[in-house]
């Protein structure tokens, strides 16, 4: 085993040496590259906790000012590119630099030894705050966060058992309830409700809405009509389907957002059933494509622009030293009514 001095700092290529690999095996191990076997991957995360390996920060000149790094597992959504027009302008304003990155994969997200360094390597090159939007941020990643000083601030968390993160977020419980009782309003009771991924905190709040606009009513839930799956045109589609060629099928259904509504849609004009003559359909981010559906989606609008902006604005006040008033900050939603709801039909 080398033995390094106390003033002599362990270098990836001493991390090789001891492992008995070559450097570019050790580099692709600390990025987390699946192109590793696990024995392998194992034994030079071992050399690094043992030889007390830190990544050395990139060379090249550091940009003015901070860095912002934003994880994100899609940008095609509405959704996301609205959320992340508020980042960008936030980050502009505050001279800050905006890196937009995947969330780590293995071994940074499952081991700790990995994770520390991963963080540590975007503290030492000058970023700021991590902000996850709509991703699982692994355990391991917010623990080293919180061990080196560098805030974590989450949009629409998923999967994230670590209670102590700030999220940012709106009022879904409020807008989930607001859609629902809206299309009660029109006389229909037997409505449908199709969600996004269980492990999805917004998802699950709009669907405790859902479920409280119908007890206050007096409507009886009828699990049949309750599906959840993915933030998706295709998840809406097949569950659209599905519940649209139930015997006794849905006059009204409230989704978890509006990629998922417009899968609905598309379900309804594939079987013929009317909108909103014969179904009445809502969706919720009122992203612009609502105003592109035939009909126009009826559609709970929250401040997709605000809650990037927001995030921007409180990870960098943690950075200086400020924390939030509340660990879990949600802005308020409106129901924006169009033309894709209606009155009940008739029996």
């Amino acid at each position: 085993m080398v033995r390094r001095g106390r003033s002599e700092r362990a270098t990836l290529a001493d991390v090789a040496r001891v492992a008995g690999v070559s450097p570019t095996t050790a580099s692709k191990v600390l990025n987390g590259r699946s192109d590793v076997g696990r024995s392998t991957r194992e034994r030079v995360l071992s050399v690094m906790a043992e030889l007390g390996y830190k990544p050395t920060a990139v060379r090249h000149e550091r940009a003015r000012g901070r860095a912002l790094v934003t994880m994100l597992d899609f940008v095609e959504s509405r959704y996301a590119g609205t959320v992340l027009q508020g980042i960008l302008m936030a980050a502009t304003s505050a001279q800050a630099e905006l890196v937009l990155r995947l969330p780590p994969g293995e071994p940074i997200s499952t081991t700790r030894t990995a994770a520390r360094a991963w963080v540590d390597e975007q503290k030492e090159s000058g970023v700021a705050g991590l902000v996850a939007l709509a991703v699982a941020v692994p355990d391991a990643v917010l623990l080293a966060a919180e061990d080196l000083g560098m805030p974590v601030v989450t949009i629409d968390p998923i999967d994230t058992t670590e209670s102590r993160v700030v999220s940012i977020g709106s009022t879904n419980w409020a807008g989930g309830r607001s859609a629902t009782e809206h299309v009660i309003r029109l006389g229909h009771r037997r409505i449908a409700w199709i969600g996004g991924p269980p492990g999805s905190a917004p998802s699950a709040e709009r669907f405790h809405g859902y479920q409280a606009a119908l007890d206050s009513a007096g409507i009886a839930q009828d699990r049949a009509l309750i599906r959840n799956e993915a933030f998706s045109v295709e998840a809406g589609l097949r569950h659209g389907r599905d519940v649209l060629a139930l015997g006794e099928r849905p006059t009204a259904i409230v989704a978890g957002n509006d990629e998922i509504a417009v899968g609905v849609l598309a379900a309804a004009k594939e079987a013929g059933v009317a909108v909103p003559g014969e179904l009445s359909v809502t969706g919720f981010d009122d992203t612009p494509q609502t105003e592109w559906t035939t009909p126009r989606l009826t559609s709970v609008r929250q401040p997709l622009v605000g809650m990037g902006r927001m995030a921007v604005e409180t990870v960098l006040a943690m950075a200086d030293g400020v924390q939030p008033a509340s660990r879990h900050l949600q802005l308020a939603t409106t129901l924006s009514v169009r033309d894709s709801t209606g009155p009940a039909p008739s029996r």
